[in-house]
């Protein structure tokens, strides 16, 4: 356990280290602090967003005016909003350069900050607000551009007027106007008159050979903060007179309350009070509301529950696999229907079944959320993948109008897609905690913690699969007949979600990476059981376990007709998928794949594949020793069309790698029993370690076209890579995660 942090103070010595390091360095303004300042030294472009919506064009949406998104104060800073959530992709780095470059903003100036759930943060394309589904520099990327250069037009403007000149005289470089006769302007010095002016509608934007941020290596806005320890993230919220609940949560889920003995608990020092609540599901759970963290942490250790699990389903891991290997064996859902004839008579055939666990999303800051409640208001601090969503769930829970909701998007310590659950679910419990407080007397905010072990075993996981192939393919190696069976939960049927990624009872996101860019002729089966588990996206979503399967029943292939492995996949890429070709090809040269003699006792290891628009290529050495997989190297060829910052593009792909390793360490699965989760935190789920990485290098295709993803892209083609090696060393191919050699 952790002692109270909320009452810790930093050491003197480290007090004194921080505010030094702050010397010099430009500090994001309150919001109060900012309108004084521009009231007094000229006005901040943004400080009055409706002003500029009621004189912009009226053609323009809230997303596509400045207004939201910029801010210049009089000392020229610019401050970018983001539109996303930013939990270490790199966003509050790369959206800032995109809008900087088309301002021409002096890059040392810019800022950034969150966004929040008003309607001009949507995704410019799905119209709600997300992040996920590696959409952030992809869907915005042509946003931030029209934003940065409507904004520089104004400035532009402004300037015009001011020196009563032609605009198309003036030009603009790293945050001033430049006119005829040496004259001068900072953006702070025209953000007041700019301020006054019409949003253009149109504009035009540079030629991507100019571009002068946007492609270089750039080391991003929060690396200082985070590297120093003076990040805040939604875990460090702290209000006037907050307190914090801890929750006791049933074991199996969905269970309820059978008698609660508080009277422990409520004697306790520091706890406030002690609520029966209702949590996600249709659960019941116990909130301990209390001054800090440790003393509502004792309180709950403190209660004596007994819970009602008679009404509920009490999943258990070895009787779901048989109920999953018999779903496999029945007629069901077809995504793909080609003709299984020839598989009768192919001169080769291959069999093979796989298993992939739960998964948690095990993200280093454990789930959080901070609400405040006032007569008619609500207003939420947490690190939200969807704040729109999770607006309209607090409304509900609530009774109140949305337009009463404010969520404060925080910076997250990691999420991988379990701060985006249609139900909203910690934000709701959150929510409920606060409203039974507030009816007790506590008319404070409350911030609900989930500790590791609330985290590890809250549910909301990547769900189990089984697939079940017949391959029938001929002495060449060309696939005659592919007959494929997925069994696994749905994660969209029955939310808001499903609407559009359900088709003839088939959930999108668990066939997703199937067959691509393999032209084989394949029948795919798809069964989705209904389990007491709630199952949420996983970074890389479907892919997870896709790529796992395709990529190693390609090598196998490859390996029973003798073919090398990365030439059997360029023939079957053909013309049709160049960006698959280049970036296998610039793996396996950057390599040295078949050129450069491996050490005794290591074998290389490819894969390819396609996610989110994006393509990586892995090649990789690898090893066993004491009867255990052991990854040294990685090479990485990677895809993404324009590589907006090819520093985040490159540490994305490291820490996607790193998760993908994690998925073949031993003890990297969520196993049930009884209807309880078996682990808890780190010492029984395991994740890759330090000692467990290996040399890696990434190396990018390159490009102009407009960017693709690159949050989860990285991910998928690890794992598969990694247990070709291992069947090149074995002779036996890997069927499951995490790895087993036994």
């Amino acid at each position: 356990m952790m002692p109270d942090l909320d009452r810790l103070e930093l050491p003197r010595a480290l007090q004194h280290l921080l505010a030094r390091d702050r010397i010099g360095e430009s500090v994001p303004l309150a919001r109060r602090s900012f309108l004084k300042l521009a009231g007094a030294g000229g006005l901040a472009l943004g400080a009055f967003p409706h002003l500029v919506a009621a004189q912009s064009a009226s053609a323009l949406k809230p997303t596509q005016q400045p207004s939201a998104f910029v801010q210049i104060t009089p000392n020229g800073e610019v401050t970018v909003a983001i539109n996303r959530l930013e939990f270490g992709q790199g966003v509050q780095t790369g959206l800032p350069m995109i809008l900087a470059e088309e301002l021409d903003a002096d890059w040392s100036l810019v800022r950034s900050r969150h966004g929040s759930n008003d309607p001009a943060y949507v995704d410019p394309l799905f119209g709600i607000h997300l992040t996920g589904g590696s959409n952030s520099i992809k869907n915005s990327f042509t946003q931030y551009r029209e934003l940065g250069a409507r904004a520089r037009a104004m400035l532009l403007a402004a300037a015009a007027a001011r020196w009563k000149i032609d605009v198309a005289t003036l030009r603009t470089e790293a945050g001033t106007v430049l006119g005829p006769g040496d004259r001068k302007a900072g953006y702070g010095e025209l953000a007041e008159a700019a301020m006054a002016l019409p949003v253009p509608e149109k504009v035009t934007l540079k030629d991507p050979k100019d571009f002068r941020i946007i492609g270089r290596p750039t080391a991003r806005l929060d690396a200082r903060a985070k590297s120093s320890g003076r990040q805040d993230f939604g875990i460090d919220i702290r209000l006037p007179g907050q307190l914090t609940a801890v929750v006791a949560r049933p074991p199996v889920f969905g269970a309820r309350l059978a008698s609660v003995d508080d009277s422990a608990a409520r004697a306790l020092k520091g706890v406030k009070a002690v609520l029966r609540v209702p949590l996600d599901r249709g659960a019941e759970g116990v909130a301990v509301v209390a001054d800090g963290y440790w003393p509502a942490l004792q309180g709950r250790e403190a209660l004596k529950l007994q819970w009602d699990t008679s009404a509920v389903e009490k999943v258990d891991s070895e009787k779901q696999l048989a109920q999953y290997r018999e779903l496999a064996g029945r007629p069901g859902p077809r995504k793909l229907d080609a003709d299984m004839a020839p598989l009768a008579t192919a001169p080769r055939k291959l069999e093979a079944e796989f298993v992939f666990p739960y998964l948690a999303h095990a993200a280093m800051e454990p789930l959080n959320c901070t609400v405040a409640l006032t007569d008619g208001r609500a207003e939420v601090w947490t690190g939200s993948q969807c704040p729109g969503l999770d607006a309209a769930a607090i409304a509900r829970v609530l009774g109140l109008e949305p337009a009463q909701v404010k969520v404060h998007v925080q910076m997250a310590g990691g999420g991988f897609g379990r701060r985006f659950a249609a139900t909203s679910d910690f934000v709701v419990e959150a929510c409920e905690i606060a409203k039974a407080a507030r009816a007790a007397g506590l008319g404070v905010p409350v911030r609900t913690l989930w500790s590791r072990e609330d985290d590890m075993r809250g549910g909301y996981y990547r769900p189990m699969h089984l697939h079940r192939a017949r391959i029938g393919f001929d002495e060449r190696g060309k696939v005659l007949a592919w007959d494929h069976v997925i069994v696994g939960q749905s994660i969209t049927t029955g939310t808001v979600f499903g609407e559009f990624q359900v088709k003839n009872g088939i959930d999108a996101t668990a066939t997703e990476g199937m067959r691509e860019p393999y032209a084989v002729p394949m029948r795919l089966t798809v069964h989705h059981p209904v389990l007491n588990v709630p199952v949420l996206w996983w970074r890389s979503v479907g892919s997870t376990h896709t790529a796992f399967v395709m990529e190693t029943l390609i090598d196998e292939i490859a390996r029973a007709v003798n073919q090398d492995p990365v030439a059997y996949r360029m023939g079957l890429f053909g013309d049709r998928h160049p960006r698959h070709r280049a970036a296998l090809q610039l793996a396996v040269d950057r390599s040295g794949y078949g050129k450069t003699p491996l050490p005794t006792g290591r074998a290389w290891g490819v894969a390819v594949h396609e996610s989110f628009k994006s393509v990586v290529a892995y090649v990789v050495e690898a090893s066993v020793k004491d009867g255990q997989p052991v990854l040294h190297r990685v090479t990485a060829g990677v895809h993404c069309n324009l590589a907006v910052n090819p520093r985040s593009v490159e540490a994305q792909v490291q820490g996607a790698a790193v998760m993908g390793l994690s998925m073949c360490l031993p003890g990297s699965a969520i196993t049930l029993k009884d209807g309880v989760v078996e682990q808890s935190n780190f010492s029984d789920f395991t994740v890759a370690r330090i000692t467990d990485m290996p040399a890696f290098e990434v190396h990018i295709v390159p490009s102009a076209d407009a960017p693709t993803g690159m949050g989860e892209p990285g991910l998928p083609p690890l794992a598969p890579a990694f247990a070709n090696a291992i069947a090149r060393l074995t002779g036996k191919p890997l069927r499951q995660l995490p790895f087993s050699l036994a």
